[in-house]
């Protein structure tokens, strides 16, 4: 596999595909086998999508880990059985005359730690099978609460019946619940329209390559991948020496001579070149490998 085909593709989704069909769309663009995505996003939804290419699938985990914004909008006044506009439409009710004053009292409610009841249709998945597919078979479950924090929740336009609104949030939370949840908060219902992830950690919307540019860009597209220390900017550096980067990447634990860092930190050996990802013990200073993403040849 090419150097390029190991690292991450920051996608601006469009709207009306799944994060799968966009998953295989790079699959077929780029030739490249293994390919995953760090974050699903509805069919309705678009923005930032991050899909990782070859050895990048296995640091999924660190880019999901990331605070989300979202802007979406929401049609108050109608309740669908999927908080979205592809739903069935199930109860309709006036909507009232709302001051922004008012809206904001009623987002004050979301801001901050809530329990969030999870959608039917979502990918969760009770005895072996996801909600949605329980929801389209005509079975409602009960859902236990999350906990989700809202880190802010901006009110960004009101023209009735529609509401605009941005949060920065936890990963986990479901927009659509928000939305839903805020429809019922104002006493008319509530749904989503449009949805667009402007952000997933310090990954840009602005700063994605669409679909349409993957193609066009044609041999070139490795252009755009974002290579493995790039896309673990989250996590700070730590460098060992050649004997200690082996011991690394064979697994083995082992006591730094003092904690620059604690937590998950990126491995690398002399030349800047990156072999996983570790974690450190502020107590003990032991460093214990999670992630070996380059194996190391021992030195003679």
């Amino acid at each position: 596999m090419a150097k390029g085909d190991i690292g991450v593709l920051n996608i601006d989704k469009p709207s009306g595909l799944s994060s799968h069909d966009v998953v295989a769309r790079v699959r077929r663009l780029t030739g490249v086998r293994r390919v995953g995505h760090a974050g699903t996003l509805d069919p309705l939804a678009t923005g930032v999508l991050l899909v990782c290419l070859g050895s990048a699938t296995r640091i999924v985990e660190y880019l999901q880990a990331s605070a989300k914004t979202y802007q979406t909008t929401i049609r108050l006044g109608q309740t669908t059985d999927t908080y979205d506009a592809e739903g069935r439409i199930l109860k309709t009710a006036p909507v009232p005359s709302l001051t922004p004053d008012e809206l904001e009292r009623a987002l004050d409610h979301f801001r901050g730690e809530i329990a969030q009841i999870p959608p039917m249709y979502s990918a969760l998945k009770l005895k072996g099978r996801s909600l949605h597919e329980l929801a389209r078979a005509g079975v409602t479950v009960e859902r236990k609460p999350r906990r989700v924090t809202i880190y802010e929740l901006d009110l960004d336009a009101w023209d009735p019946p529609f509401l605009t609104i941005t949060a920065v949030c936890t990963p986990g939370t479901y927009i659509r619940s928000l939305a839903h949840d805020i429809g019922e908060r104002l006493g008319c219902g509530g749904h989503v329209t449009a949805l667009r992830r402007l952000a997933s950690g310090t990954w840009r919307v602005e700063d994605a390559v669409t679909l349409e540019e993957l193609e066009a860009a044609g041999p070139r597209w490795r252009q755009f991948v974002h290579g493995l220390s790039a896309a673990l900017g989250m996590l700070p550096p730590l460098v060992l020496p050649e004997d200690l980067v082996y011991r690394f990447s064979v697994g083995q634990r082992f006591t730094l001579p003092n904690c620059p860092y604690a937590g998950e930190v990126r491995v690398f050996g002399p030349r800047e070149r990156l072999v996983g990802v570790g974690r450190v013990d502020r107590e003990t200073c032991l460093l214990a490998p999670h992630k070996v993403l380059k194996p190391v040849a021992r030195q003679a």
